[in-house]
């Protein structure tokens, strides 16, 4: 049952890991939609089916529209606040786990995932020739399909051009490439071993930072060409659980399904232990970079150095999960603390 039953309207494209990630979501959630195309390019004059709407501050995708307490309609984009809002809104079927415990991992899981395995789903696609040559050739297509080969000619190669000159922005240069790729492949590993025993990340469920992690290994795994012959070849397990991931609908769920903060398997462990072990100290050098109002970011990570520009919104990232630390009650702390001590996590957050 929901408060609503008013479809939700939301704007996005197939390469988008995060329009990925909620649709997947919103099915598994059996929360209904409808997808808006995210190109324009080919409806200027067609208002009848593509009529304006309001636009966010900041141009990402997915954007949902959804209308504010009197009734207007808002350009709506951050995934994670929105999973939040949609708890909320609809009944059954949460994506939080009840633990709070187990809610901070998981939101911890879930902004690893959209923060940091993004520079490395960036870093391959506008990196590597045969994954640029894909990515610049099927973008400008979604947006509109019906163009001539030269105006996809003219597209692509503006896309490419400008979104490899973004690579400085997720910190993806030849300082930091053996930095991400490593730090990925280790991932894969870990996530690997741990779904040959548990269906999820965090039980017989899937939590928002399965459909997270889900999101951007659609690019990954099942679009860009180089990182996808990585999952294949080392991961296979996780090739599998991915496209398994598109469309959960139709799978049940229980309360008991989630793990338990005080049992929690030493596979969960080790991928917590990658989460501490590069992007916890990432973020707090971004932080220290942009408190200090140096647009450039330069620090070691696992021990080789990194370069990149400064992000303000990853410094929000990091009060946010301190914030979500601090919230916790303390008897859910010592659980989280007995079980995660070895992850290096707690001396970067506390």
């Amino acid at each position: 049952m929901t408060i609503t039953q008013e479809p939700l309207a939301l704007m996005g494209v197939p390469g988008s890991p995060y329009t990925r990630k909620m649709l997947s979501l919103l099915r598994y959630r059996r929360i209904p939609y409808r997808l808006l195309p995210g190109g324009r390019h080919c409806a200027a004059s067609d208002e009848r089916r593509f009529p304006a709407r309001p636009q966010p501050k900041v141009p990402l995708l997915p954007t949902f529209y959804l209308k504010d307490e009197n009734g207007v309609e808002q350009a709506v984009c951050d995934s994670t606040p929105l999973i939040r809002r949609f708890e909320g809104q609809f009944q059954g079927r949460s994506v939080i786990p009840t633990s709070p415990g187990l809610a901070f991992i998981n939101y911890l899981v879930e902004d690893y995932a959209d923060e940091w395995l993004t520079k490395a789903m960036f870093h391959y696609r506008w990196t590597y020739a045969p994954d640029i040559q894909k990515a610049s050739q099927m973008l400008p297509r979604w947006n509109n399909n019906t163009a001539s080969e030269a105006e996809i000619t003219e597209k692509s190669k503006a896309i490419s051009t400008l979104q490899i000159s973004r690579l400085c922005y997720v910190g993806s240069n030849k300082l930091t490439r053996a930095t991400i790729e490593n730090s990925f492949t280790r991932f894969l590993g870990l996530l690997d071993k741990h779904l040959n025993l548990n269906l999820f990340l965090l039980g017989s469920r899937p939590s928002s930072g399965d459909f997270a992690i889900y999101g951007q290994l659609t690019a990954m795994a099942l679009f860009d060409p180089t990182p996808a012959q990585i999952i294949i070849q080392t991961a296979p397990r996780v090739y599998a659980w991915t496209e398994s991931m598109e469309d959960l609908s139709g799978y049940e769920s229980f309360p008991d399904d989630w793990l338990e903060l005080a049992n929690l398997p030493e596979t969960l462990i080790g991928v917590m232990e990658e989460i501490g072990r590069l992007y916890l100290p990432y973020l707090q050098a971004n932080n220290i970079a942009v408190l200090a109002g140096d647009p450039m970011l330069n620090t070691e990570l696992d021990g080789r150095p990194w370069e990149q520009r400064s992000f303000p919104y990853q410094s929000k990232c990091l009060r946010w999960i301190k914030e979500q630390y601090r919230a916790l009650p303390e008897s859910e702390i010592t659980l989280l603390r007995a079980q995660l001590q070895q992850t290096g996590i707690f001396e970067l957050i506390a």
